[in-house]
């Protein structure tokens, strides 16, 4: 009999990604699901209906699991990001000891290991260390800047223009989420590790945005630049938007708290991915 194996988030880029491999390698995982009618319904799982902001909901559905994936569910747009996220990081510690789940897979980020003055990520340090002290064993995977981050401003890409408040000629780890839910469910299903593990994730190569928007420019067949916004720019669009003060502030210093930081763990064999930004965008950007 095999173990029992509970994804949250299991329709996002990555959650989904795990799912699917779980099935693959013969694991009905429990997926605890807000909007069950999201799911692939054509694979076998055990679905569990619910939002992972409700404690009680949280501890019967992965009561019985013996490991567990966790994305933190937070928006970045939420009042205040940071203590959301703590928040959720301590009704999931609260249900790993609660149910006396053995092993937890948590998606973490590039930053959380400074730990303060990262904007949103240091809500991920505070499950990081939540976790942690539960004792049980626990991989926390630092991952890279997602490519997908570029399907959220599809009306500058079409304009030529790749805004960000990253130094644009800073290489930094970009990594394919569905690169990411190999290594999720590589981690789920191994009995080889145990302890607290810290891995990176982070894609084949570090890219900065002038280099990402060359590729672009290659990808889509029109001319793409990286457009370097000042943080207090940022600020005034994401404000005008109607976002309250500490998601400004989230979402800002997640790039201002990173700058000119080596990601740690550093790349090496073990962190790098295989998926090329070049071809993740001729299949998600292309037309």
């Amino acid at each position: 009999m095999s173990p029992t194996i509970a994804v949250t988030t299991p329709t996002g880029h990555v959650g989904s990604r795990v799912v699917r491999l779980l099935v693959q390698a013969g694991v009905r995982p429990r997926v605890l699901a807000r909007d069950p009618a999201r799911l692939d319904t054509t694979l076998p799982l055990d679905i569990r209906q619910g939002t992972l902001d409700d404690a009680t909901y949280l501890r019967e559905a992965t009561a019985g699991v013996q490991s567990l994936f966790v994305v933190d569910p937070t928006p970045h747009a939420h009042p205040d990001p940071i203590a959301e996220s703590a928040a959720f990081g301590d009704r999931v510690a609260r249900a790993v000891r609660a149910n006396g789940i053995r092993r937890v897979v948590f998606l973490s980020s590039v930053g959380a290991e400074l730990r303060h003055g990262v904007g949103h990520i240091d809500g991920l340090a505070r499950i990081e260390e939540g976790l942690d002290a539960t004792g049980v064993d626990v991989a926390h995977l630092r991952a890279g800047y997602f490519f997908t981050n570029l399907l959220m401003d599809p009306d500058s890409l079409a304009a030529g223009t790749l805004p960000t408040n990253f130094d644009p000629g800073a290489p930094m780890p970009w990594v394919d989420p569905r690169d990411i839910g190999d290594v999720v469910a590589a981690r789920l299903l191994s009995s080889a590790w145990s302890g607290r593990v810290v891995q990176g994730v982070h894609g084949p190569e570090d890219l900065s945005f002038t280099r990402v928007a060359e590729i672009l420019t290659g990808v889509l067949g029109h001319a793409v630049r990286a457009v370097a916004v000042t943080d207090d720019d940022l600020r005034s669009v994401l404000g005008g938007a109607g976002l309250p003060p500490a998601a400004v502030e989230g979402i800002v210093g997640m790039a201002a708290g990173t700058r000119g930081h080596a990601p740690d763990p550093p790349r090496s064999p073990v962190t790098t991915t295989p998926t090329t930004l070049a071809s993740w965008a001729a299949e998600h950007l292309a037309r």
